[in-house]
């Protein structure tokens, strides 16, 4: 029995762990992680899809241009 518990903690670590490095990726405008069922890339509002304002990168896409969408009702 020990082991089981070991191992289902063990499980739910490397879920978590995985959970924020998908979370760590988002930048501000994304409004889910990319490659989420019902979304899709845009082009980025803040930047107009250039990845900088001003000589840095864009906030909002973090320096790429473009944003996750939901599409569809998503």
């Amino acid at each position: 029995m020990r082991n089981k518990a070991s191992n289902s903690q063990s499980t739910k670590s490397r879920a978590n762990a995985q959970m924020q490095a998908a979370n760590s990726m988002l930048n501000p405008g994304d409004e889910a992680p990319r490659g989420t069922p019902g979304t899709g890339d845009d082009i980025c509002p803040e930047c107009h899809g250039k990845g900088r304002i001003g000589g840095a990168p864009c906030p909002k896409c973090g320096g790429s241009g473009t944003i996750t969408r939901a599409i569809g009702g998503a």
